[in-house]
């Protein structure tokens, strides 16, 4: 009899099976994406070359449609709240991207709503970094000609998060800061595509008590080149600031560009904004909503670090409410706020109008 493998599919999680996925579309290939009663094919228009595209149409004989989400949907003037499909006979790979992302687009003259495991496929695009606009055919009763393809249960990636016991301490290391002296730097490894997240440790907080902590997502325009478009690079420093007038505390910095989006559906919201878009307009033109961000590596890592108790340095009540329903105590928030300037102006009145963000917007502006 032969033995069982130690590494057969019981040992994997969801995790492993969504990654795989993810793996796959952001390479430009078919995924089979399957509930009890349907399988579809999808690709992600935003990583597929156009000769996919291509061979992608002819094999399902140009029965295959884009899904819209109900954001892009709505920019586009159909009437409409909800995902949907949209004919793809006769649409090159061209028409097909204007018609998922670009401006000043006619709207399609033909469209259903879009089923359940279609607007399923939406989320394995967040999840991969990539623009939800699926291109996705119904392959119930022809699977074979997919036989090839990484196949994926619709239950598994609605009902998959990223575990906090996923998550693990990979090394904590001392880094002299310049102008909050010596600080611990410590990497965890966990999540989708076991990224690796740093606490920046400033100071010696005390964990049998609240400890002070900033949630900072990633901002590579804000953070490292100091962007006049956005706040992030302020908040980075003056949250570290923050840290070190509390006598100590955690900034937890997550890699999280754009909202979750990623970087290059960032840089496209980022032209956008140029033609006067707001950043949450921007964003759904491209299919998002106002926010992907999630916090289940934040939750991770403080609990990793013995910390229940915190204050926070944050305008988002998110965060806060993110921490409270993983069991993290939270006793206090503050803001922390950056410069307003000319360039940032207009994105803090939406964050703070229309994201619920908590900030005093006029008295900052009437003190610049």
């Amino acid at each position: 009899m032969t033995a069982p493998s130690p590494f057969s599919t019981a040992l994997f999680d969801s995790a492993v099976e969504v990654e795989r996925a993810v793996s796959e579309l952001r390479y430009g290939r078919p995924v089979l994406l399957r509930n009890e009663a349907q399988t579809l094919a999808v690709l992600a228009l935003d990583a597929v070359q156009p000769k996919v595209y291509d061979e992608f149409a002819r094999v399902t004989d140009n029965d295959h449609h884009l899904l819209l989400t109900g954001k892009r949907a709505a920019r586009l003037g159909l009437k409409t709240t909800s995902d949907v499909l949209v004919p793809l006979a006769g649409l090159d790979f061209d028409r097909a991207s204007r018609l998922s992302y670009a401006l000043d687009v006619e709207r399609p003259k033909r469209w259903v709503k879009a089923p359940k495991l279609g607007s399923d496929s939406v989320e394995l695009a967040h999840v991969s970094l990539l623009l939800p606009a699926m291109i996705v055919s119904d392959v119930t009763s022809r699977q074979d000609l997919f036989s090839g393809c990484c196949s994926l249960h619709a239950n598994t990636l609605t009902t998959y998060r990223p575990a906090r016991g996923n998550f693990q301490k990979v090394v904590r290391t001392r880094v002299p800061l310049e102008e909050y002296g010596d600080a611990d730097f410590v990497v965890f490894r966990g999540g989708v595509a076991q990224k690796d997240q740093v606490a920046i440790i400033v100071g010696k907080p005390d964990v049998s008590k609240p400890v002070p902590i900033r949630i900072h997502s990633s901002c590579i325009t804000g953070d490292l080149c100091g962007s006049l478009k956005c706040d992030c690079g302020d908040q980075l420093r003056n949250g570290l600031d923050l840290l070190q007038q509390a006598g100590g505390g955690v900034l937890l910095y997550l890699d999280q560009e754009g909202r979750g989006t990623g970087i290059g559906a960032k840089m496209r919201a980022y032209g956008y904004q140029h033609r006067g878009l707001d950043t949450i307009d921007a964003d759904a033109e491209l299919g998002f909503a106002e926010d992907h961000r999630r916090y289940e590596a934040a939750v991770a890592m403080l609990k990793l670090l013995d910390i229940a108790e915190v204050t926070v340095f944050t305008n988002n009540p998110t965060k806060i409410d993110s921490l409270r329903r993983a069991g993290i105590k939270v006793h206090q928030r503050t803001a922390v706020l950056g410069r307003v300037t000319r360039e940032n102006e207009n994105y803090l009145r939406t964050k703070t109008l229309r994201a619920g963000h908590m900030m005093d917007l006029e008295t900052l502006i009437a003190a610049e």
